[in-house]
């Protein structure tokens, strides 16, 4: 999972969306950043994957949890 996130690193967020569809949230950070947020269930397992985007538009960060 980790391997397959940190290839989205440097990215548009464009790209992001195609692949991933829109987010199902988006949340605003305080650096002026936001979160891209998608959930998922598989097996009765919640999973979310969260995609850090800086202010031109590209993927600086991100995180899973519960993904495989």
């Amino acid at each position: 999972e980790e391997k397959e996130l940190s290839k989205w690193l440097n990215k548009n967020e464009t790209e992001l969306k195609i692949v991933y569809g829109l987010p199902d949230e988006v949340k605003f950070l305080s650096s002026n950043n936001r979160n891209y947020i998608y959930i998922r269930k598989k097996f009765n397992i919640k999973c979310v994957r969260k995609f850090e985007i800086d202010s031109k538009n590209q993927i600086v960060g991100f995180s899973s949890k519960n993904c495989f």
